[in-house]
């Protein structure tokens, strides 16, 4: 398990996603399917997307598996797992997708487990391995659980194996905050949410200040 705290964009907004790189503000990217399409990409532009935030200073790069059978998600893996060695592969928490991320640890594959909402989920994930799981705080609390302490449980769940919690679907600054308190180290969220993390008005206003001194020819006392 990784002390390091880690940023990472939930989002396929190709030029987006590579200024965030760019300005070293993420330390990589999240997709699925559905962010893909929002973005008004497709599968089929994986490899694009891969070599764009490979280029512009990603250090992990995740993508989902598809498959409705194990046979065919490990074949979609396999072509992910194939760009180059920032891929972590997706993989729902579901039977297909524990049975294709088993397999696919076994070939050394980085595998994250998506859409977890139990502790049990955890657990399972940690047992077969999975480098990452991303439970969803937001919808957790959707579905009227305390979505923080579910994942704190979770958290707690697998704080003795190499399992990472990297917590998806939060809403706000204050969100990584609360999971931070829990001691989860590993954050997904979209272009807005990691923006405002590095944001307060009162901050900004005093940048301002600094930068009027400067023009008076001095500093603030």
């Amino acid at each position: 398990m990784s002390r390091e705290t880690r940023l990472y964009v939930d989002s396929a907004d190709v030029d987006l996603v590579s200024t965030l790189l760019g300005d070293s503000l993420v330390h990589g990217v999240t997709t699925n399917p559905t962010i893909l399409e929002r973005a008004g990409v497709s599968v089929a532009d994986i490899p694009r997307l891969y070599s764009r935030w490979a280029a512009g200073g990603a250090r992990e790069i995740f993508f989902q598996a598809w498959g409705e059978t194990t046979a065919d998600m490990l074949r979609s893996a396999a072509g992910i797992a194939e760009l180059g060695p920032l891929v972590v592969v997706k993989v729902p928490a579901t039977r297909v997708g524990f049975s294709s991320a088993t397999a696919l640890v076994a070939q050394g594959v980085r595998v994250l487990v998506t859409a977890v909402y139990s502790p049990a989920q955890a657990l399972a994930a940690a047992s077969i391995g999975a480098r990452y799981i991303a439970p969803y705080l937001g919808r957790l609390n959707d579905t009227g659980r305390d979505g923080l302490a579910v994942i704190s449980t979770m958290h707690r769940v697998v704080a003795d194996s190499e399992t990472d919690v990297l917590a998806a679907s939060l809403r706000s600054a204050d969100d990584l905050v609360a999971l931070a308190e829990v001691g989860v180290r590993h954050f997904t969220a979209a272009p807005g949410v990691v923006m405002a993390a590095f944001q307060h008005d009162v901050s900004d206003q005093s940048a301002v200040d600094f930068e009027a001194a400067v023009a008076r020819g001095g500093l603030p006392a």
